[in-house]
């Protein structure tokens, strides 16, 4: 009687999204199968984990009430928030700037620490909430190297048999490679540029590097073995596979197979990485931060753009668009190009098993976190409509499923679930960056990460900078492969 009540309650809490993310699990969990065979599939899964794994860890899994639906990371003190007002009313909104950064995110901050270097002129960075208070505050707390060469090809790749069948099997294989190399490249620098800022400006942001576990399923268990293999092929070191022994020894988890393994990731508190960054380039006169202030539309008037707010209108020569999943609802040519994919996250005090400190772990489907005194674990990347952009929405059926996964992954016995919370990124069509010209004039745009914003963009902000101010420097993100142009005017490139 007792679990057909908890069975009970589990289906009467599902919404909508519920729906959205099981859509994701079938299509991503079963891709090469029949619909009718994903289905079966689905259902049997279904009633597998309605019925026996969420239930069967139902008294190792608490839920403090109320759960608190801020990220863990946004609990701390934001140094800059309600800025520059929260200190003084006596600023006032300015009529004019060089430069308008939309958004305080990773790439927000990205680009007022790099103009704070090298920018003579005043930069504006708006902010319709706090800095860090979307993706940038809501994620797992991992400084990612990018994606791995053998990621990025193998999607390539697949995007192409859809969107170029008029390529043969060679000049796919080919152009997946084109595409991955300057990917990785940039990657790479971004994740040691972050570290050397850190190290320079003193940056305190809880930074450390011992790496990223990942395991796979039976089906894939080969894949570790394979993305090392192409990596090295093409020259890149950094993703290898470790046996399941090491994955126990590094991460402190229970698993099968061969596990992958990135020996540049590194750990950190995403939002005090941002207020970091802002703090130091609040201290050049020529940037500034304006908080609690909603850009509601940009226009071109010619030499200018003119960007409507809440608090007044602002124009400036060069515009950054910096709002990633929040694009669309300021430019609605993006609506099928930069889609919000939704991920969610929760937060518990536990002991912590086998788990260790200091490393990113994932699954197939999952990720967990050993940080702040306790456990975060999360799911889920499923698209929302436009109107759902960073929406703090999270489901309890998705918490309480991967919940069920500690004991059996790291023998972890109970955690009292304090925070929970949903954040939405950033995904395009081919899964590839927008860096570059958004007009073919003087607006810019950083987006579509797609997951991976955090070691991403502060290389991608310097580059668009650099742009801005003529400053010569490598091409880290070539037109041909990283401008939303190559969505429109029927662009035949991936």
């Amino acid at each position: 009687m007792k679990r057909f009540l908890l069975v009970f309650e589990l289906l009467l809490s599902m919404r909508q999204h519920e729906i959205r993310a099981a859509r994701t699990w079938i299509n991503t969990m079963y891709p090469e199968k029949t619909l009718v065979h994903r289905l079966r599939l689905f259902f049997t899964w279904s009633f597998k984990t309605i019925w026996e794994t969420i239930p069967n860890s139902n008294n190792r899994v608490q839920f403090k009430d109320p759960v608190s639906k801020t990220p863990v990371w946004l609990k701390d003190k934001n140094p800059l928030e309600n800025h520059p007002w929260g200190n003084s009313s006596n600023f006032k909104f300015p009529e004019r700037a060089d430069v308008v950064v939309i958004g305080a995110g990773f790439s927000g901050a990205g680009a007022a620490y790099h103009w704070s270097k090298y920018g003579k002129k005043k930069m504006v960075v708006l902010e319709m909430n706090e800095a860090a208070s979307g993706s940038g505050g809501r994620n797992a707390g991992v400084v990612t190297m990018g994606r791995y060469y053998y990621y990025v090809y193998n999607t390539v790749l697949k995007n192409l048999k859809k969107s170029r069948p008029d390529l043969s099997k060679k000049e796919k294989i080919t152009t997946a490679h084109a595409f991955a190399r300057p990917y990785v490249i940039a990657g790479i620098k971004s994740n040691k540029m972050i570290e050397q800022t850190i190290r320079n400006e003193g940056i305190e942001c809880d930074y450390v590097k011992k790496g990223w576990v990942w395991t796979t399923s039976e089906e894939d268990k080969n894949k570790p073995f394979k993305a090392q293999q192409m990596g090295e092929e093409m020259g890149f070191t950094d993703w290898i596979s470790i046996s399941k022994e090491e994955a126990m020894e590094k991460a402190g988890i229970i698993t099968s197979n061969n596990a992958g393994y990135s020996r540049g990731t590194a750990n950190w508190h995403p939002a005090k990485w941002i207020w970091g960054l802002f703090q130091v380039a609040l201290k050049s006169p020529d940037v500034a931060l304006y908080t609690r202030t909603k850009v509601n539309s940009v226009k071109d008037i010619g030499n200018h753009y003119e960007i409507h707010t809440n608090r007044g209108l602002i124009t400036a020569r060069y515009v950054i668009n910096a709002t990633e999943s929040h694009t669309p609802s300021l430019f609605k040519e993006f609506h099928d190009i930069l889609k919000a994919g939704q991920t969610q996250a929760a937060f518990g005090n536990s002991h912590g098993g086998k788990m260790q400190q200091g490393i990113a772990i994932s699954t197939p489907r999952m990720f967990f976190n050993r940080t702040k005194n306790g456990i975060l674990l999360g799911s889920d990347m499923s698209v929302v409509p436009d109107k759902e952009a960073g929406k703090n929405q999270p489901s309890r059926f998705i918490t309480k499923y991967v919940a069920a996964f500690l004991k059996p992954y790291f023998s972890i016995k109970g955690i009292n679930i304090t925070n929970e919370w949903s954040g939405t990124v950033g995904m395009t069509p081919d899964e590839f960056p927008l860096i570059g010209l958004q007009d073919n004039k003087r607006l810019y745009i950083v987006g579509g990460m797609a997951g991976s914003g955090s070691g991403v963009s502060f290389l991608a902000s310097q580059f668009i900078v650099f742009k801005i101010l003529n400053i010569d420097g490598p091409d880290y993100y070539p037109e041909k492969y990283f401008s939303p142009q190559r969505f429109f005017k029927g662009s035949r490139n991936c």
